[in-house]
């Protein structure tokens, strides 16, 4: 059973990005490039906010197609997995409330 939890899966992105002619290359500069926006101010911050998470969920959906569900059902995936989700969606909602 393996261990895709935050610094893995972050030196995955990182090294994929330079896999060329690997499809996974496209999700992992997905997701870096919602990392990245993660920390950009704009005018706009609900809608980087929403982009940024998408971009960064298509990179964990990319690695979850090509796993076993069997082999994700851990508590050290499961727990980190939706406390990123709940926090990026109680982000969204604080940016939505502040910005208004």
């Amino acid at each position: 059973m393996g261990q895709i939890i935050a610094i893995p899966f972050i030196l995955w992105l990182g090294f994929t990005v330079f896999d060329f002619g690997n499809i996974d290359q496209l999700f992992a500069f997905l997701g870096l490039l919602g990392m990245i926006l993660s920390f950009i101010k704009s005018k706009h911050p609900v809608l980087i906010s929403l982009i940024s998470f998408a971009l960064m969920i298509s990179a964990v959906a990319s690695r979850l197609m090509h796993v076993s569900s069997e082999a994700l059902n851990y508590p050290a995936f499961t727990i980190p997995f939706f406390i990123f989700i709940a926090t990026q969606i109680l982000l969204t909602f604080l940016i939505i409330n502040y910005k208004f």
